[in-house]
């Protein structure tokens, strides 16, 4: 049985910005969580406000890329309304208490799977496609801006999996390619978890997870807060988010561009 203790009713974020201590272990056995309530109904009307006006200014550069999926990074620079989503501190120090060690933020995207795309985003993990050496396992906070259930395009985890390092990079769009880098993940249980707008799940860089395709008439959308270990360094592999900056192999992943704002 699921219990609150916070002031917000239905929330598992206590009232001092923390999570209950089985949600913490819960996390470090599967390689994710789902907390519930991260956002006030309030925030989540200002939240998707501002992503949405965000997206129709942004839609059609992002789909010539995408397709129908449309991936928007490093918002919190452009954008003052998801600006205060990404560096909440709050969050923050929700990551800081799974992950054990201290953060920084990687970057930031926003997520949109748009209306009747039957398409899913396939078995992957996230941290194959990152110039990161050094670190310990990074995690992200994927934030529902409205509801998602299945049939608009949730996710589904492979429990476990952040212990399975050393892949290469997947293919999002190809169903068997993880399984192909490792095929004993093939019959790893899978858990779907469905969010109500305002709830976040956690999960690690690592653990293997796909989305499925949206089947419905309102775009999923997501924004996705991406923190990483505090002492990571640069790989020297490209990478959009690091190649614009001059940075050297070895090179410490930290400054304005990777702030740390809860600290």
């Amino acid at each position: 049985m699921e219990t609150s203790t916070s002031e917000q009713p239905g929330s598992d974020v206590h009232a001092d910005g923390q999570v209950p201590q089985e949600l913490v272990a819960a996390y470090r056995e599967h390689g994710f969580v789902r907390v519930r309530g991260v956002l006030t109904p309030d925030q989540i009307q200002r939240f998707r406000a501002g992503a949405e006006a965000f997206l129709a200014a942004h839609r059609a550069e992002s789909l010539e890329k995408q397709g129908v999926f449309s991936q928007l990074v490093n918002v919190w620079q452009h954008d003052e309304t998801l600006s205060e989503l990404t560096l909440d501190p709050r969050l923050g120090r929700i990551a800081e208490q799974l992950a054990g060690f201290p953060l920084r933020i990687w970057h930031d995207q926003l997520l949109v799977k748009e209306p009747h795309n039957n398409a899913a985003t396939e078995f992957h993990q996230d941290r194959p496609y990152w110039p990161h050496t050094g670190d310990r396992l990074p995690l992200s906070a994927w934030i529902a801006l409205v509801d998602v259930p299945p049939e608009r395009g949730c996710m589904t985890f492979l429990p476990g999996t952040q212990h399975r390092t050393g892949l290469r990079p997947q293919d999002l769009h190809d169903e068997d390619d993880l399984f192909a880098a490792d095929p004993s993940l093939r019959w790893t249980p899978r858990v779907t978890v469905p969010l109500r707008a305002g709830d976040c799940t956690f999960h690690s860089g690592y653990t293997g997870h796909m989305a499925l395709p949206n089947r419905t008439g309102q775009a999923r959308l997501a924004h996705v807060t991406i923190y990483m270990d505090e002492a990571t360094r640069h790989s020297g592999d490209a990478h959009p988010v690091t190649d614009p900056l001059g940075l050297a192999a070895g090179d410490r992943l930290d400054g304005p561009a990777f702030p740390r704002p809860w600290a």
